[in-house]
């Protein structure tokens, strides 16, 4: 699990749709391959997956005001589209911070 902190409050279903909306392109700007995921979850959870490809749920992120709690599964954490989708959560939720950005507080 990762713990991100960030310095503004973030709002769960802007967070949601903020996802929805930028991971396709820009999964496929990193890596050419168009893959569409899911983007579910209710309340201050979002859940991320591509039943496609693979089982179960690749990311859950749970919302606590400004800290991000972002759980990959483990069966797929040497998967290069998981670390891909990673790497573009990351810019995602720096994006919605803005100015005031983001601290990695815990990876383990």
């Amino acid at each position: 699990m990762k713990i991100i902190t960030s310095h503004v409050r973030i709002d769960p279903a802007e967070l949601r749709e903020h996802i929805r909306h930028n991971l396709d392109r820009m999964f496929w700007q990193q890596r050419n391959t168009e893959i569409h995921f899911k983007i579910g979850g209710e309340g201050n959870i979002i859940e991320i997956s591509q039943p496609e490809l693979y089982e179960g749920i690749l990311f859950k992120i749970a919302i606590n005001g400004t800290e991000l709690d972002v759980t990959r599964s483990e069966h797929y954490t040497d998967d290069v589209n998981s670390l891909t989708v990673e790497s573009i959560l990351n810019e995602l939720f720096k994006d919605l911070a803005g100015i005031h950005g983001t601290d990695l507080l815990q990876e383990g």
